[in-house]
C-alpha cells in the first residue's frame, strides 16, 4: 500500500499543479496528509525547476532532498512515516534524526558540478563500476554520493537518506550537510540499470 501511495503522488505531482497536486493525493490516499507543503515558503525547495540541462527525475532529485533539508520533521511524518516503528535499525534511526535535527540550507544546482557526476554516472555505467574513484572524469565535489539501481527521484532520496547497511551514514550524513549546492546526473549502469551521482559543494 506505501509503494501505491508513493507512486499515485509521483503521477499526479507531475500532472497536476503544485498548488493541488498535494492535496489530492492525501484524499486518494486516505492517510497522508501533504497539505503542509503547500506553503509559499517550500516553493524554493524547487531550485533546479529552470535547470534545462536536467531531467525532470534530476530535477525531483532536489526538490526532495530540498523538502527533507527545508523540515526534516515534517519530511519524516509525510513521506517516511512508515519507517517510525520499523525494527531495522538504519530505518527507524533515520526517522528519528529528522525528527530532532535543525534545518540545512537549500541546494542549488550548479552547473560544474553536474558536469562532475554526469561524467561519473555516465563513465561508471559503461564500465559497470561501483564506487567513487575516477577514470577520466574531473572530480569536483566536497561531497558524493552514489545510488544504483533505481532512477525515481524519491527512492534514490530516501535510500540515501536510510543508507542501509553503511555503518558511517555516510551518505546520510552528505545528504543532511551543510552543503549549498549540488550537481545531479542519473544515467543507464552496464549492472545496476541505473546509477545517480550526486556531488556537493
Amino acid at each position: 500500500m506505501r509503494c501505491l501511495n508513493v507512486l499515485i503522488f509521483i503521477l499526479l505531482y507531475e500532472l497536476l499543479p503544485t498548488n493541488v497536486a498535494s492535496q489530492d493525493v492525501a484524499y486518494l490516499s486516505g492517510k497522508l496528509d501533504y497539505s503542509e507543503w503547500n506553503d509559499f515558503d517550500y516553493r524554493g525547495a524547487n531550485s533546479a525547476q529552470n535547470e534545462d540541462y536536467l531531467t525532470g527525475e534530476e530535477k525531483k532529485v532536489y526538490y526532495y532532498l530540498n523538502l527533507a533539508r527545508m523540515n526534516p520533521k515534517l519530511f519524516a511524518d509525510t513521506y517516511l512515516g512508515y519507517l517510525k516503528n520499523s525494527k531495522d535499525y538504519y530505518e527507524s534511526s533515520l526517522y528519528e534524526e529528522l525528527q530532532r535535527i535543525k534545518p540545512r540550507p537549500i541546494l542549488k544546482p550548479n552547473r560544474r558540478l553536474f558536469e562532475s557526476a554526469q561524467c561519473h554516472a555516465i563513465e561508471s555505467g559503461e564500465r559497470g563500476f561501483v564506487g567513487h574513484e575516477r577514470f577520466r572524469c574531473e572530480e569536483y565535489f566536497m561531497g558524493e554520493c552514489i545510488h544504483y539501481g533505481q532512477s525515481d527521484a524519491l527512492e534514490i532520496v530516501t535510500s540515501l537518506l536510510i543508507d542501509k547497511s553503511v555503518t558511517s551514514l555516510g551518505h546520510r550524513k552528505t545528504c543532511l550537510g551543510y552543503f549549498t549546492e549540488m550537481g545531479v546526473s542519473i544515467q543507464p549502469h552496464k549492472s545496476y540499470g541505473k546509477n545517480a551521482v550526486l556531488d556537493f559543494e
